[in-house]
């Protein structure tokens, strides 16, 4: 692949907001000139992911780990630089120059989306062609209009075992390719491929970046085959963290503070249809711990919408095993037995199915009311419903709520508070730690040290202003710091400054000097350029640079001091202190003229 031009890269970087683009993962607030959430990259309950738009770049204080659009890009989505830049380009409108050859070496990921879109074209077209009459007429019949259907995306797949396949093959896509993005399987003989889903309506899976990753299909006939079939897993689209809704539904999660789980692909449109744009629905798979993470990520409440039947209310049982413990708060939306979302919407009408949502319950409440249900008259009885309801109250994250349910469920079924309090506990003690729990009782990273603060004040002022960073403050930096990452990152700011490398606000542009940094300078230069208010707005730049620098030097002379003292107190009467004694006076000399200087100069030394 073609290198990308440096041109291409800041006109990039200048066309992608950080903010927004951080926003389509993860639950942003104001604060300060900053944005905060929870980090993407490790599992936490406090927000220690800070996010810039003055820098535009992203630093998490719980994993170090930060940069700018690229490398969030490159990190969450795992891609490479080159795929992640193209993915932006796109995007902004920035036009990358491709080199000859670039289409064969391109990554995987990238060429799996492009065949991912000439399927959903043909699947588009297909449904609109006369051989579509009976997908449209199905559709129809579903209660789903046109507009609903061209909105959404929604397409047929003939009854033919080459439609995708042979349109892929006109565009040069190879059938390997197709094969890896899960459109095409091989054939028994071995001798070429054939479409995957045929005869069915389709429904394109999106990233939360408009990306298609991956197809559902809905069988039309009823022959031997499932009623549900999607793509199969490839190297864009992964099951058990894929959601049916995305991207549409994360603006309106942001707005309603709640995401709207379901179980398949007519029960999210009969939510888009009832106006409720929120919804998500799994892609043919239980909800997951990927799952959980990605919707703690954008939201506090999950509200399950699942079937009214016996098997939709086991579903939302152990939805709840893996939502909880990721500290969700989850509701549950009580359908009428037999029906699910989409037959609620034909009978009711969207305001019953949008009441139904809003006044949902709490869903650990349901499940204490139908465990009491089955009766609680008896000991055994009382026991059986408390050892069913128990190992949910064991994985709820927030301690202060759990015991709140455990008097609950003490209060419903006429049992001792301090009884139910030992089975829900001893049931925590037999399981495993939730990632919470594990990074509560991970060893903590050591504290910064007043070295350290010190520096990071420094390497604040210097970032910002690089005026001050003359060959006079290298020289005392490199004479009087000692030598670790901190040092290095302020050499490295001066080295910047002295080089022109200047933004346009005046401040070192830290995204060309991130590219000479090692990964531990790099770390602490975008934990720099993410600190919040690390001045006091009165104080002036070039006096907290000098105190800096006062600091180490003063403990640097008293470390020579306390040396000269211990060789004195060794040498004892066995050699002759002269020298040492002269070297004592001059310290005292010198540290008296430096007094006397200050003194004059109005600086504390």
């Amino acid at each position: 692949m073609g290198r990308i031009p440096d041109a291409s890269i800041r006109e990039i970087r200048s066309r992608v907001d950080i903010v927004d683009l951080v926003s389509r993962y993860v639950q942003l607030k104001k604060a300060g000139r900053n944005h905060t959430g929870l980090c993407p990259f490790h599992d936490e309950k406090t927000a220690s992911f800070n996010v810039s738009p003055e820098r535009q770049t992203f630093h998490c204080f719980g994993c170090q780990v930060g940069g700018d659009v690229f490398e969030f890009l490159t990190l969450h989505d795992n891609l490479t630089f080159p795929e992640a830049a193209r993915s932006l380009a796109r995007e902004c409108g920035v036009e990358i120059p491709e080199e000859s050859g670039d289409a064969e070496a391109r990554g995987i990921s990238e060429r799996v989306f492009e065949a991912n879109e000439i399927a959903q074209r043909v699947y588009v077209d297909q449904l609109a062609s006369a051989e579509g009459e009976e997908a449209r007429n199905y559709l129809a019949r579903r209660g789903i209009s046109d507009e609903d259907r061209r909105e959404l995306g929604l397409g047929f797949a003939p009854d033919r075992w080459d439609t995708v396949t042979r349109a892929l093959a006109q565009k040069k896509v190879e059938g390997s390719l197709g094969e890896q993005a899960g459109l095409l399987a091989p054939r028994k003989s071995g001798d070429g491929h054939y479409d995957r889903l045929r005869g069915r309506v389709t429904f394109p899976i999106y990233d939360v970046r408009r990306r298609i990753v991956g197809f559902g299909g809905r069988a039309l006939g009823n022959d031997d085959g499932p009623k549900y079939l999607n793509t199969t897993e490839s190297p864009v689209f992964r099951k058990r963290e894929s959601f049916y809704g995305f991207p549409w539904a994360l603006e309106s999660i942001r707005r309603s503070r709640r995401a709207i789980v379901c179980e398949g692909y007519f029960d999210r449109i009969a939510l888009h249809r009832a106006g409720i744009g929120e919804g998500l629905a799994t892609c043919g798979t239980a909800l997951t711990q990927e799952h959980g993470r990605n919707l703690r990520r954008r939201t506090q409440t999950a509200v399950l919408l699942f079937d009214g039947d016996q098997a939709g209310r086991n579903a939302m049982e152990k939805a709840l095993e893996v939502l909880l413990p990721e500290g969700l708060r989850v509701r549950g939306a009580l359908l009428p037995d037999g029906q699910d979302p989409d037959d609620f919407l034909t009978s009711k009408g969207p305001e019953a199915l949008r009441a139904l949502v809003d006044d949902a319950p709490d869903a650990l409440e349901l499940v204490i009311r139908r465990a009491v249900t089955a009766g609680v008259n008896t000991p055994a009885e009382k026991a059986d419903a408390v050892a069913h309801v128990a190992p949910l109250l064991a994985v709820v994250a927030d301690t202060v709520e759990r015991e709140a349910y455990v008097r609950r469920l003490a209060l419903a079924t006429d049992s001792g508070e301090a009884a139910v309090a030992a089975i829900v506990r001893s049931t925590r003690q037999g399981r495993s730690a939730t990632p919470e729990e594990a990074a509560l009782s991970a060893p903590k990273p050591r504290r910064e040290g007043p070295e350290e603060r010190q520096l990071a004040l420094l390497c604040h002022v210097l970032l910002r202003h690089p005026t001050l960073a003359t060959p006079d403050l290298r020289g005392r930096i490199e004479a009087s710091v000692p030598d670790d990452s901190w040092r290095r990152l302020a050499l490295a700011l001066v080295e910047a400054a002295a080089g022109g490398d200047v933004d346009a606000d005046g401040a070192i542009d830290h995204f060309v000097l991130a590219d000479r940094l090692e990964a531990e300078e790099r770390t602490l230069l975008h934990a720099t350029a993410a600190g919040a208010e690390a001045l006091d707005p009165g104080a002036r730049p070039e006096l907290v640079a000098f105190d800096v620098l006062n600091w180490f030097e003063r403990r640097g002379r008293a470390r020579t001091r306390r040396q000269t003292t211990q060789r004195l107190r060794e040498a004892g009467a066995s050699q002759d202190p002269t020298a040492l004694l002269a070297e004592k006076q001059r310290e005292l000399d010198a540290r008296r003229a430096r007094a006397a200087a200050a003194k004059a100069a109005g600086v504390a030394q």
